[in-house]
């Protein structure tokens, strides 16, 4: 069963029980009903501030509580073994019992999601005689109501009715929210309102991006892209959106920040939607802040949306947590974009030098020696696993293994190049999910081994 509108609780049928019109003795439904023969009727349930009762605290419940709250249903369920994400989802009553005639008393809709086909069966007696609609999860024929599979794009509500084939219906939902999202499926007769999105767009890969993320871009009449937004985004817009490049090419030419900032704020000043496409996550070495401190500034409205963040992700999409039990208890990301030695430098490499955790490093492609050097002087071991990932995400991806010791020498043998990030710590040397290969297509990144010791070649398992 999928979440989504069913019926119209307005209308007479919903309530006669409890507003005193006529039983409709006639309209009686048996259980061997075939609903299938004529569809059902689509509408939409005004369920806040009413009763909804759920029987069963399995999974069916537990997907469908999320939008019944959201809906502002008083829920209740009956359960005799909830799961503990039923028992402690925020907002509900939870009933730990069995399911007894009556449990349906005011309420406006039922769901009837036990794995006893006989409690189910009771659950919709009950529901037929106090004329509450109600869903059977294991027999959908034979409730009084079906759920669709259903979606929403911005303030818009849909659902899909399949005669009940679910499949059918969940597939069909989201081909139309994928439609949506990349504006293959344009429904929107107004334009976005003026203003400025900073939008995260993850590491690189644009299946990466968030949907909320998308959705904006897909809505804008202005993007400035910085280089590491995922490019293939950008040629799915429209002609009609203007791209201005904010490219800050490492060690390069780059777009002065004011620029950019008197950019989202003069176009958003002309009535444009401006979103700000980003690599990444907007606050993490994005200068997000900066810009939305501008637009606060200039009365120009203005809203963030997060990406992944490559500290993250891109060690992940290498294989490398940057946690694990047992083995690390921080994470420390790290800038590297000055020298140790250089005035305007904030780090106490000494300190980062004596962590036992994880320590990611941003912008250091061409420091790395110094770097390494610096955490040497502090007295970090020189067997530390280091990993280099460079383009990750990407097909492009490279993976670089060595040690501290020698991890300057390495970047200058393998070439490391920009966008890059460095990991030192344990985990740079767990090794198991190079494996993966071993299972499909999920690729495998190119490592290239520098030297270190025996003890460099750690593995997860260790």
């Amino acid at each position: 069963m999928s979440d989504g509108p069913v019926s119209c609780p307005c209308s007479p049928t919903a309530g006669w029980a409890r507003e005193g019109w006529p039983a409709a003795d006639n309209v009686e439904r048996m259980p061997n009903d075939d609903t299938s023969t004529h569809g059902h009727y689509l509408a939409g349930l005004d369920l806040h501030g009413r009763k909804v009762v759920l029987v069963g605290g399995g999974s069916v419940a537990q997907r469908r509580l999320p939008n019944l709250v959201a809906a502002g249903a008083r829920v209740e369920v009956v359960a005799l073994d909830p799961t503990p994400a039923v028992e402690s989802f925020p907002g509900i009553v939870v009933h730990k019992r069995a399911y007894v005639d009556g449990d349906l008393d005011g309420a406006w809709y039922a769901m009837a999601c036990t794995d006893d086909p006989e409690v189910n069966a009771a659950v919709v007696a009950e529901a037929e005689r106090r004329h509450t609609f109600c869903v059977r999860a294991d027999e959908a024929r034979w409730g009084s109501a079906v759920t669709p599979a259903s979606g929403r794009h911005r303030d818009v509500q849909f659902g899909v009715l399949a005669h009940g084939d679910h499949r059918q219906s969940a597939a069909v939902r989201a081909a139309i929210s994928r439609a949506l999202a990349d504006g293959s499926l344009d429904v929107d007769d107004a334009p976005h309102p003026p203003g400025v999105a900073l939008v995260g767009g993850g590491p690189g890969d644009p299946d990466l991006i968030t949907v909320r993320g998308l959705k904006l871009l897909m809505a804008a009449d202005v993007v400035v892209a910085d280089r590491l937004a995922p490019p293939e985004l950008l040629e799915s817009l429209g002609p009609q959106v203007e791209i201005i490049d904010a490219a800050k090419v490492p060690y390069g030419r780059a777009m002065k920040q004011e620029a950019i900032n008197d950019v989202l704020v003069s176009r958003a000043r002309e009535g444009k939607f401006v979103v700000r496409f980003k690599g990444g996550d907007p606050y993490v070495y994005g200068r997000g802040f900066e810009e939305l401190q501008a637009c606060v500034a200039a009365g120009v409205p203005v809203v963030v949306v997060p990406g992944i963040t490559s500290p993250i992700s891109v060690p992940s999409a290498a294989g490398i947590p940057v946690t694990h039990r047992g083995v690390t208890h921080e994470v420390v990301i790290a800038s590297g974009h000055v020298r140790p030695d250089h005035p305007d430098s904030l780090i106490d490499w000494s300190v980062l030098a004596r962590l036992r955790g994880t320590l990611v490093l941003m912008m250091a492609v061409e420091r790395v020696a110094v770097f390494a050097d610096a955490l040497l002087a502090g007295g970090k071991p020189a067997d530390t696993p280091v990993a280099m990932i460079e383009n990750g995400s990407l097909p492009t991806q490279r993976l670089i293994r060595t040690d501290l010791a020698h991890a300057g020498e390495t970047a200058d043998r393998e070439g490391l190049r920009p966008p890059a990030i460095v990991v030192i710590g344990e985990v740079a040397g767990f090794t198991d999910a190079e494996q993966i290969a071993a299972f499909g297509e999920l690729g495998r990144p190119h490592v290239a081994d520098g030297p270190r010791s025996a003890e460099g070649a750690r593995s997860a398992g260790r």
